[in-house]
């Protein structure tokens, strides 16, 4: 088969989490609301209605754009994009066309080869959501739900810098992770808060020219992005191989064919007709608003991720998981400035939340931020402390996080109550090696060690610790073991 460039960008449609919705005051948070509960003359473009524009929304979307490494626009316009398509009650929709309120970005996404890849952002605009058709059977209807028109909007258009899918599904779970970081939306996919459309074209190896671009419409998965665009690639170049032609077009993902489908020719932006919105003038931003707005950011991903392996000696690994979700990086560092304090460190906090804490959360089924409400960080940093300190076991530790986890006991009142102190004195522990010794369960380990097998002694150290529930020192009883068989 011949060699084929392939060319992807991506335009990522997210909520700004704002109270109300873009043009008026009806409220904006509908998740779960009952059909058309949620609308408004506004929303639903009902005849003499007028737009006023939300000014919280135009903030987090400048926020978001500086937060992507945009350039703020001074003055953007807003445009009138028609279309007669039912989900929209106007029959345009309001949003920006050449003058968008911010451009010229980029994010690093890095692969899982480990390659650094950079994604130019051509521009964020802001604009507002569409109604929803559900389709309601057999007979072809469909239904309208208006409760998502008017509800504020971002934009983010990618550069076709992307080669791959992979890279596709990366740029988009960044993206994702900027804007949940930084307040400016709720990043839910199942709710339709983020999704995105993806263009793809393909060319063969030598050819300067792009390749029909095909757009795959309304995908609301990091994996539907990636497997999509995968199948769409493999379409084209098919297609190609056998002389063919490539038709510009808009198709859909099909999760459960796992294919793409046709379903309209691809539009050109003169088939919307866009002209400047009459009813909101320009909107002309300060020098020092856009200084306001750079002061709400908060220490992004990126630059936290980086600050933890330099400050924390933590590997890129590590900070990576910890830097996923901002709740997560604000409480390890919380937990590492009272464990420090405790005489622990910042590996230690790491290897609890990311084992036993990120564990116990997907076990319940709870998201990563439920972890500050179920272990406390004066708990963690008790526990930690404890183990630090030699005054119980790792695996005593275990068991208390866990319990700790789940009803918010305090680990060290736990420890007091229940006597599960370690036991380091030689005298009272090598009653119980003794015992071990002679059990009949430790022939075999004693026989293999014995005759040369040194690691057969750990069989015999965890008969120990479950003789004692977990509170020996392993140290302490190995020595006595090997001790006791070298007679």
């Amino acid at each position: 088969m011949s060699a084929y460039l392939v060319t992807i960008g991506l335009e990522i449609h997210a909520h700004i989490k704002t109270a109300s919705k873009m043009f008026d005051g009806c409220p904006a948070d509908y998740a779960g609301a009952a059909p058309n509960s949620y609308v408004s003359a506004v929303s639903l473009g009902l005849p003499g209605t007028l737009p006023v524009l939300n000014a919280r929304a135009v903030e987090l979307a400048a926020c978001a754009g500086m937060a992507i490494n945009c350039h703020v626009n001074p003055r953007s316009v807003f445009s009138r994009k028609s279309y007669p398509y039912p989900d929209l009650p106007k029959g345009f929709q309001i949003t920006q066309y050449d003058e968008p309120l911010c451009s010229d970005g980029w994010l690093d996404v890095q692969t899982a080869a480990g390659e650094t890849r950079r994604v130019g952002i051509e521009r964020l605009h802001i604009e507002e959501d569409t109604g929803r058709l559900l389709h309601a059977g057999d007979d072809d209807s469909s239904l309208i739900d208006y409760n998502r028109s008017g509800t504020p909007l971002m934009e983010i258009v990618s550069r076709p810098d992307i080669a791959t899918p992979e890279e596709a599904r990366l740029f988009f779970e960044k993206i994702r992770q900027v804007l949940v970081w930084i307040g400016a939306s709720s990043g839910n996919l199942d709710e339709g808060a983020l999704r995105c459309d993806a263009n793809v074209s393909v060319r063969p190896e030598g050819q300067a020219e792009y390749g029909a671009k095909v757009e795959i419409k309304n995908i609301n998965s990091f994996r539907f992005v990636e497997r999509a665009l995968t199948y769409e690639i493999q379409r084209q170049s098919e297609i190609l191989q056998a002389g063919g032609v490539v038709v510009q077009e808009t198709r859909g993902w099909r999760e459960d064919l796992g294919r793409t489908e046709g379903q309209r020719t691809k539009e050109f932006a003169h088939d919307y007709r866009y002209f400047p919105e009459p009813d909101i003038p320009p909107l002309e931003l300060s020098a020092a608003w856009i200084t306001e707005r750079q002061a709400e950011l908060p220490e992004l991903p990126d630059t936290r991720r980086a600050r933890l392996v330099a400050e924390h000696g933590l590997n890129p690994q590590d900070a990576d998981m910890l830097t996923l979700e901002r709740p997560v990086a604000d409480y390890f560092e919380s937990a590492v400035a009272a464990t420090v304090a405790a005489g622990g460190s910042a590996k230690e906090v790491a290897n609890w939340v990311l084992n036993e804490g990120f564990r116990l959360l997907k076990e319940r089924s709870e998201p990563a931020a439920a972890l500050a409400t179920h272990m406390p960080v004066a708990h963690i940093a008790a526990l930690i402390g404890l183990v630090v300190t030699g005054s119980i076991t790792r695996g005593v530790a275990k068991q208390l996080f866990e319990e700790s986890f789940d009803s918010g006991a305090d680990p060290a009142h736990m420890v007091t109550e229940r006597g599960l102190t370690q036991i380091s004195d030689s005298d009272a522990l090598l009653v119980a090696v003794r015992a071990t010794l002679a059990d009949e369960k430790a022939a075999k380990a004693i026989s293999e060690y014995r005759g040369g097998k040194a690691t057969a002694v750990q069989f015999l150290v965890g008969m120990v610790m479950r003789a004692t529930k977990g509170q020996a020192n392993a140290q302490v009883v190995r020595s006595l073991l090997e001790a006791e068989l070298a007679k």
